[in-house]
């Protein structure tokens, strides 16, 4: 059995509360539910919880080397949300993201980006400069996108908590039934040649 524990791939989330499942009871979060989906699709997989509620992009990045120090097989990154809640300038969040990627790379572990809209209070000029440093940094090698983290989720009232920022359990079942196909892709990708 150890050895069977120890060949699973390791999928790293590196990502802020949305990912991290504020305000869920532990088995309603994302990591949680994303690991019973793959297992129903029988994949065996250890998700290493690098999601920190309140997290923004230099967060995600100061702790990268942490996170990853027992190693990864691929990675998931859910950064962005609190950059854009802060309004901080897009070009930082870049900087900040590309570095992410940039170490990813290096490791060979292969990246699922997953991006987010900024508030539209900050203006349309921020909202486009935010929207274009994921859809760039999307197009990179070896990595996968999924241009908006709470595509169908986000501003449904149903499927939020309260705060109507954080999904509830039914939409962040609803998020991993989207992105799992791409979960599966990413987690191919990883497996040895």
């Amino acid at each position: 059995m150890p050895a069977a524990r120890a060949a699973a791939p390791r999928l790293l989330v590196l990502g802020d509360s949305l990912s991290a499942g504020y305000g869920l009871p532990h088995d309603q979060g994302f990591e949680a539910q994303l690991q019973q989906a793959l297992k129903a699709h029988g994949h065996d997989v250890t998700i290493i919880d690098g999601a920190v509620s309140g997290d923004t992009s230099a967060g995600g990045r100061a702790r990268l080397d942490w996170v990853l120090a027992d190693g990864a097989d691929a990675a998931i990154v859910e950064l962005g949300a609190n950059d854009g809640l802060r309004g901080l300038d897009p070009k930082e969040m870049e900087a900040n993201l590309t570095a992410i990627l940039d170490t990813l790379a290096d490791r060979h572990i292969p990246v699922l980006l997953t991006g987010m809209y900024a508030p539209p209070n900050l203006g349309p000029d921020y909202e486009a400069a935010f929207r274009a440093v994921f859809d760039r940094l999307g197009k990179r090698p070896g990595v996968l996108y999924d241009p908006f983290f709470l595509k169908g989720v986000a501003t449904v009232d149903d499927l939020n908590q309260a705060d109507r920022m954080h999904p509830n359990p039914e939409g962040v079942r609803r998020i991993v039934a989207r992105l799992l196909p791409l979960v599966e892709q990413l987690l191919a990708e990883a497996k040895p040649a």
